[in-house]
């Protein structure tokens, strides 16, 4: 929402890109869990953590994982960058900020 309120000349052209990664890896790790708590439910009741069967199971979730987490390490940077960009720039809702008059002295100061 940040991205398509910032003025034209303050937005980065990878950003649209590196949101799409990140859409993209966030959709792909919810399904990974998903499919790990599936996973994890219908493995065997002598199947606990630390068991073979528990671990190599969520060996192979974690190891699926790893690329969207790096997609995340790689891009997610544009977030804070979008949201600084948002922070600096003036909300075309916001009224321009008033002057403030610079006090006259009227009398030459003694000293």
């Amino acid at each position: 929402m940040q991205l398509a309120r910032l003025p034209v000349n303050t937005v980065q052209n990878r950003w649209a890109y590196q949101l799409g990664h990140l859409r993209s890896a966030i959709d792909k790790l919810d399904a990974l869990h998903e499919q790990w708590v599936h996973a994890r439910d219908s493995l065997p009741a002598d199947a606990p953590p630390g068991t073979p069967t528990f671990d190599d199971a969520l060996a192979e979730y974690h190891a699926e994982s790893w690329g969207y987490l790096d997609d995340w390490a790689t891009h997610g940077s544009a977030l804070r960058e979008i949201n600084t960009a948002a922070r600096h720039s003036r909300s075309p809702l916001a009224p321009p900020p008033a002057k403030t008059p610079t006090p006259v002295r009227a009398t030459p100061v003694r000293r």
